[in-house]
């Protein structure tokens, strides 16, 4: 199996990890407050950002671009986009835009990632970067 190379579907996966890490970011700056316990906000974030994911997932994205597809870098950029904010928020007061903006680019920082771990784990690279 070789990396996604058809525009459409690249263009999907970012679309998909872009919107989902920033509905994440959006729902956990406006839900978790400052003064909140860390641990608590990551893991509220967490469940709130898988759950964004799958609802986002099934209205959106899984007709268009394949559920598999979509579910693996889609969930795991709900998990981190939730528990980075929720815990940021945690600390200090986050504005909306500040949250929408970092969950998009951990988005798309987790679609990356998870493209690099897959050519490294299929054997078609000897380092992380080639």
């Amino acid at each position: 199996m070789s990396a996604e190379r058809r525009p459409y579907f690249v263009v999907g996966d970012i679309l998909a990890c872009a919107i989902t890490g920033g509905t994440a970011g959006l729902i956990v700056v406006a839900v978790v407050g400052e003064g909140w316990n860390m641990l608590l906000g990551m893991l509220l974030g967490m469940a709130g950002g898988m759950l964004i994911s799958l609802v986002l997932g099934f209205a959106l994205f899984f007709w268009l671009f394949g559920a598999m597809e979509v579910m693996l870098p889609g969930m795991l950029t709900g998990m981190v986009a939730g528990m980075a904010l929720g815990m940021a928020a945690a600390m200090t007061p986050l504005d909306v835009t500040t949250g929408v903006g970092v969950g998009a680019a951990l988005g798309c920082l987790t679609l990356a990632l998870t493209y690099l771990a897959n050519q490294r784990l299929s054997g078609r690279s000897d380092k992380w970067i080639s």
